[in-house]
């Protein structure tokens, strides 16, 4: 309910009373939020939501879950809309922000962000889609990406006694697990947000701007490195070339039994346990291993960032919220809970009872998100990234296709004309 609707309400002394008047005559408002489904449980709202209002008496928090699909279309419109008809805080997936920060409709929190918020910490992957320019309009919140679950049993039978912890490590692991009919690993040929944090460990982009117009990078030396790694370890297993880690299924495959490997978010195992209960308690977690001993590997982050339009009402409460949701004490409260990795790299620590978390948090240090322009969606929506690979994996030359696939990203990034 809004500020107009507590002044409808309360326009008598007779029902002052039970109109969120608080002592000495102030009124209690109310700080609309959006959060998606799934993003933190009703017990986490409620200890939240309690603990808030104590220390914020002149606030009444109101969250409002929403759906993921079709959210795009309705955030943009609510951003649209008049003063104080929308809520004041929103939750958008942390590579959505570029595409509402287009018409300035987002409050700049650069201000809020610079001094009190621990930004010099934040996770990358979270923090630089937030940003436009030198401005800050996405506030990092939690954080999930990609890791390697692997066979304990199946690593213990190939005489290997810990994870790899190089690249190269990994490759000479993964070939030693090629025996007695099991797949040293299985990779799809067409899972380019892995293939991306390998090109970024070599210093490679998808894509890159210069004056403001972007282009597609693949086919730079770096970018070339990091998908010829990319050949290398797919060839240890028998993914198909030509589909991407969701066709089939992979938690289907590796819950058959003779995998040892795959890369994807710990929460995967819940799928792959429910297909094959006999492997409960033989799964591990260990991060992307990178170049060198001692820095996991890149990895493309997902999450989600909290905004603030700029037809809020209550530019304070909102951003007293957003405050409180992303500083230490909540968003290690929600990591602990939801198994998200923290907003900061200082909290990773907090997860470090959970194996799979903690291996997520070990990436997510070096974690990236997609190219930072609203424009990206139309690359992703005929991806051209996918064919490369498959077109590389099958025998053609790397430096021909790579070219090819850049520039249908140019293409897909230009600006439009209309």
């Amino acid at each position: 309910m809004r500020r107009r609707l507590l002044a409808l309400c309360c326009a008598s002394a007779f029902l002052a009373a039970g109109c969120g008047m608080l002592p000495g005559g102030s009124e209690r408002h109310t700080v609309t939020v959006w959060l998606m489904k799934g993003s933190a449980s009703q017990d986490f709202l409620d200890r939240f939501t309690e603990d808030f209002e104590r220390g914020h008496q002149d606030i009444r928090l109101e969250f409002r879950i929403q759906e993921w699909t079709g959210i795009v279309d309705k955030v943009h419109k609510t951003l649209r809309a008049g003063s104080g008809t929308g809520p004041d805080v929103i939750e958008v997936g942390n590579t959505q922000v570029s595409q509402y920060v287009e018409g300035g409709k987002l409050t700049d929190l650069t201000l809020e962000s610079m001094r009190d918020w621990g930004k010099r910490t934040w996770l990358p992957g979270l923090a630089e889609p937030g940003q436009s320019g030198s401005r800050q309009f996405g506030i990092p919140w939690y954080a999930a990406n990609r890791v390697v679950i692997y066979r304990k049993d199946l690593f213990e039978q190939a005489g290997i006694n810990r994870p790899p912890r190089t690249r190269d490590e990994w490759l000479a692991d993964t070939e030693k697990l090629n025996s007695g009919g099991n797949q040293g690993i299985y990779l799809a040929g067409q899972d380019w947000y892995t293939l991306s944090g390998f090109i970024w460990d070599e210093g490679g982009e998808l894509a890159d701007e210069t004056d403001g117009l972007w282009q597609g990078t693949l086919d730079t030396p770096a970018a070339l490195r990091g998908m010829d790694f990319y050949r290398r370890l797919q060839a240890l297993g028998a993914g198909p070339v030509g589909a991407d880690e969701e066709h089939p299924p992979q938690a289907g495959v590796f819950a058959d039994g003779k995998v040892a490997q795959i890369v994807a978010v710990p929460g995967l195992t819940q799928s792959v346990l429910q297909q094959n209960p006999e492997l409960k308690g033989k799964l591990g977690y260990f991060p992307v291993p990178g170049r060198t001993t001692g820095r996991p590997g890149s990895v493309f982050t997902g999450g989600s960032d909290l905004v603030v339009p700029q037809n809020t009402d209550d530019p304070d409460g909102a951003v007293a919220v957003v405050a409180a949701l992303t500083g230490a004490k909540w968003n290690t409260e929600l990591a602990r809970t939801m198994n998200y990795v923290p907003n900061k790299t200082t909290l990773a620590s907090a997860v470090d009872g959970a194996e799979g978390v903690a291996a997520m948090a070990a990436g997510a240090a070096h974690g990236r998100a997609t190219p930072n322009t609203p424009q990206w969606t139309a690359v992703e929506a005929d991806n051209p990234i996918k064919e490369y690979m498959t077109r590389v994996l099958g025998g053609a030359d790397p430096q021909t296709e790579a070219r090819r696939a850049s520039e249908r990203i140019t293409e897909a990034l230009a600006p439009s004309l209309g």
